[in-house]
């Protein structure tokens, strides 16, 4: 399916959904993917975690620190988000609205695809942390990015835990070559079931 859009890309690529990441068109149209890079500098980011498991590529999950009453939002290889609050899964996996149609339009009904307003408070946006690095540890079989913040700061006067003293976060993830292969069976929207292709 392709999506054409203009402007900054971010809302829709941090809840790609789950499918395989095939191209992206219209650069010079967007701004660059990541924060305080050309769109060239840019595209170069995502190749490590392209070459290390590209099957994976911003491939969104969604899990919860209750402790801290957050949602974390990891786009794999793209960006980590950190809500203050919970929120459901519905919610966070549709694309906030970062970015104009293709008629260049704040038409929020002109996409084939339901949106999220993205807030312009800055108390109620999401912390964002963008790909720093990636790297393959082979002793684990695991591929460990690390996501900073660019953004400064809000100076929000919140009764929850503050995300601001995080600088970084780092993921783990084993590289599955055989994704796309997976039959995943869902009840109620959760997978319950996952079942390989037989090998002959």
């Amino acid at each position: 399916m392709t999506f054409d859009v203009y402007g900054n890309a971010f809302g829709l690529l941090a809840a790609h959904p789950v499918t395989p990441l095939v191209s992206l068109h219209h650069l010079d149209l967007i701004e660059p993917i990541f924060p305080n890079m050309n769109r060239v500098q840019a595209l170069q980011q995502l190749k490590e975690p392209i070459k290390l498991d590209p099957y994976g590529l911003m491939q969104q999950s969604i899990c919860y620190v209750k402790n801290w009453v957050w949602t974390v939002s990891v786009s794999w290889g793209y960006a980590v988000q950190i809500f203050r609050g919970i929120f459901s899964a519905r919610d966070i996996e549709m694309p906030a609205r970062t970015f104009l149609n293709w008629y260049r339009r704040v038409d929020y009904n002109g996409f084939p695809f339901n949106t999220r307003p993205f807030s312009r408070n800055a108390c109620q946006k999401p912390f964002v942390f963008h790909l720093f690095n990636t790297t393959y540890d082979v002793a684990a079989n695991e591929i460990v990015t690390r996501y900073v913040r660019v953004q400064p700061n809000p100076n929000c006067k919140w009764k929850m835990e503050d995300p601001t003293q995080i600088h970084m976060v780092e993921v783990y993830k084993k590289p599955d070559p055989y994704l796309w292969d997976k039959v995943t069976i869902f009840i109620n929207k959760k997978p319950v079931a996952t079942m390989l292709p037989m090998k002959e």
